[in-house]
């Protein structure tokens, strides 16, 4: 049997045996002529497959590549992941997205990567960008020939600062100006733990331990860091333990900051919260994060939100990763080793070493002690090997 017709179909149907397995499919033709032609394409297409052969695929623009790229990526990749492609694409499609794949060289690319630097972007966020575009090529079978010639921009490892004491104070004093209640203990927890955002934010009550002092964060942006159980600082926990007598019927399974809408009550208009939802998180406190940065920069100048002045003040220069740095600085700065850093902040084995050079601040004081502890501090007078110092400050070397 070769082609044929169900009964009462119009459509013919190819049925043979290919390497013991039978294939019966489809043609989708009505004339029978087509119908065979449709299935030797199909036997050929088949030896091909099993010879080795690889199909030639048609060439397509950057744009329809992009997409289905997309489109399979998403049963992988994390909501907020997609997210981020999404805005990759949103760069790399108006410049690249109506050139046909195997078209793109290396000097788009380049061209591509000078432009985004004009716009000011970051050379970390461009290179995102080309990540992007290496992923969807990958794809197509053409990044092969671009990648001796693609070079990806250098990148700071040191973006990030430690905030003093003072700034600390001020930040925390304006977060409690905020109508935003859950501002200040979501601020306090970040600084006393070095927890990232989305960590915080998804926390849960049945994940806090009040009598051992401690939590056990839940899914973070790596498998070391989730699921791991760190102790709470003192002012951690005071901070929770106030936080929790809003919420007297909290259950386990509800979010400590939960989804709250504010509006303003009263004669003085003071914020109140309303529409609260326990059952799911927070949604985001950029605004009031926003708002806060810049009243802690007012009250630094000795100012307050009803200063009348012309000068336009900065807000205070503090992302909140930053609150991380902080507390991952103060811990590797007091002495703490790197190892149980790592533990509280959700480290990898494998990055320990580059955080420790990232996060980790050292006067020579600190590496002067280190290098004198080489031999226990002890200082010998004659040494078998150099002479006093010389005139120049430096020790000779009686070898020569």
């Amino acid at each position: 049997m070769s082609v044929f017709r169900y009964k009462g179909s119009k459509v013919w149907t190819m049925d043979f045996v290919f390497h013991g397995q039978r294939i019966r499919e489809t043609t989708g033709m009505t004339s029978k002529t087509r119908a065979k032609d449709v299935e030797d394409k199909r036997k050929n297409d088949l030896k091909d497959g099993s010879a080795g052969i690889r199909k030639q695929q048609q060439p397509r623009l950057l744009s329809v590549a992009a997409e289905e790229w997309l489109e399979m990526k998403k049963a992988t990749l994390a909501p907020r992941s997609v997210i981020i492609e999404k805005a990759n694409l949103a760069h790399l499609l108006p410049e690249l997205g109506k050139m046909l794949v195997c078209d793109i060289d290396d000097t788009d690319v380049a061209r591509y990567q000078r432009k985004r630097l004009k716009e000011e972007a970051s050379p970390k966020t461009v290179n995102l960008e080309i990540g992007t575009l290496r992923a969807i090529l990958k794809r197509s079978g053409q990044w092969a020939r671009l990648q001796p010639k693609v070079n990806m921009l250098a990148t700071r490892d040191d973006i990030g600062r430690a905030i003093n004491p003072e700034e600390e104070a001020a930040l925390l004093q304006a977060c409690g100006k905020s109508r935003s209640r859950s501002l200040v203990p979501f601020v306090t927890l970040a600084i006393e733990t070095g927890a990232r955002y989305g960590t915080i934010r998804t926390l849960q009550w049945g994940c806090v331990d009040f009598e051992n002092r401690c939590l056990k964060w839940g899914k973070d942006k790596t498998s070391a860091g989730t699921g791991r159980i760190i102790p709470l600082s003192q002012r951690a926990i005071a901070a929770l333990s106030f936080w929790a007598t809003h919420f007297p019927e909290r259950k386990p399974e509800h979010y400590v900051f939960p989804a709250e809408r504010y509006g303003a009550a009263g004669d003085k208009f003071c914020a109140k919260a309303y529409d609260i939802d326990p059952s799911k998180p927070i949604g985001s406190i950029k605004e009031a994060w926003e708002a806060a940065r810049l009243r802690a920069a007012k009250i630094l100048k000795g100012e307050t939100a009803e200063t009348d002045t012309k000068e336009k003040i900065a807000p205070l220069a503090c992302r909140f990763h930053d609150l991380r740095h902080t507390a991952v600085s103060r811990m590797l700065n007091a002495g703490i080793p790197i190892a149980k850093v790592a533990k509280i902040a959700g480290w990898s084995a494998s990055t320990m070493v580059l955080m420790a050079r990232r996060y980790g601040h050292f006067s020579l004081d600190d590496l002067r002690g280190a290098v004198e502890s080489i031999n226990g501090g002890r200082i010998e007078a004659e040494s078998p090997v150099f002479s006093p110092v010389s005139e120049n400050g430096f020790a000779g070397n009686r070898l020569n």
